[in-house]
């Protein structure tokens, strides 16, 4: 009968040894590696897009930032020349400053409305009016901008609906060209583009109410809080992480805005409507000063993160 010790493997025999089964920490080394290998795989297709339709025109721009070329010649040499332009010509410095009174409209007022009109639906969430509302709201945002812009001008003409409406009510001192006023230009834009903002920063607001617990509401109500004081006790923190998204996305949008300043006015009357996006198509392709227009994009860029950073930065220590 053969004793315990003559049954073990012996240390010599290769196939007692190959077939030992790997270690526990080898078996998860290797899931973990197979995991890492397929996770690359199916990030290397969007990351190829990514770094070939953004990264590399981006650098392209800052290349051509530092030359002065018209697209077709030997490019020169220009240095910093570009950037200089950028900050100092008043047309370009005016287009800048264009663009952040956009802010205003773009971003504050949609923000507004859309926190009255969130609340306001919140409360009456059970009746056939609500749904309504939000859809009337929502409409906007998926109208194509382009098209937006187009009824607008129609609407704020010399003849528009705008300008019939104040003639109704006996108000012809008031009527104008909205879009073709210096004056009014810009505010004009700016509510074009307020009504196309505001049903996104609806949608995203009522989302964000419905996450605040019904109970916090009833405890304000039962130590005799009114309404005004349930909105900046308990919607408007609840709200917090919607309104920076909203406050992010719309100011983003003010800046980089194109669409429906080219259909609606094409930076007029004079320049007052100009904007660095309208500004950069305009110096690319009709002036023919790539390096001109590749600072202004660069700068651009610059000043959109310049922004939107600290907002993000806000939000997180709001967070903490």
């Amino acid at each position: 009968m053969p004793t315990p010790a003559s049954t073990a493997p012996t240390p010599g025999l290769g196939g007692a040894a190959r077939s030992r089964p790997p270690a526990p920490g080898r078996r998860a080394r290797r899931r973990r590696a197979g995991g890492h290998l397929l996770a690359y795989a199916l990030v290397a297709p969007a990351a190829l897009f990514y770094a070939f339709f953004v990264l590399r025109p981006i650098v392209a721009s800052a290349q051509y930032s530092f030359y002065d070329w018209n697209g077709v010649t030997t490019a020169t040499w220009a240095g910093f020349d570009n950037y200089v332009a950028v900050l100092s010509e008043p047309k370009l410095v005016g287009a800048i400053l264009n663009a952040f009174e956009l802010i205003l409209y773009f971003s504050i007022v949609p923000v507004g409305i859309a926190l009255f009109a969130a609340n306001l639906i919140r409360s009456i969430a059970a009746s056939r009016l609500a749904a309504a509302a939000r859809t009337v709201l929502f409409i906007p945002q998926v109208i194509p901008l382009v098209a937006a812009g187009i009824i607008w001008s129609w609407q704020l003409s010399s003849d528009g609906l705008v300008n019939q409406v104040l003639r109704a009510a006996g108000l012809d001192a008031v009527t104008r060209a909205w879009l073709g006023d210096f004056d009014t230009a810009l505010p004009a834009v700016g509510v074009i583009g307020a009504w196309v903002q505001t049903g996104l920063c609806l949608v995203l607001i009522l989302a964000g109410m419905t996450r605040i617990d019904a109970s916090l509401y009833e405890a304000a109500r039962i130590d005799g809080a009114g309404p005004v004081r349930e909105f900046f006790s308990i919607t408007l923190p609840g709200v917090r992480q919607e309104i920076a998204v909203c406050v992010t996305v719309t100011v983003i949008s003010a800046l980089a805005s194109f669409d429906i300043i080219y259909v609606a006015t094409q930076g007029g009357p004079g320049d007052s409507t100009l904007v660095p996006g309208l500004q950069i198509f305009y110096l690319a392709f009709f002036e023919r000063e790539i390096g001109t227009a590749s600072a202004f994009s660069i700068v651009l860029m610059a000043l959109v993160i310049a922004v939107v950073l600290p907002l993000q930065r806000l939000l997180r220590g709001s967070e903490s």
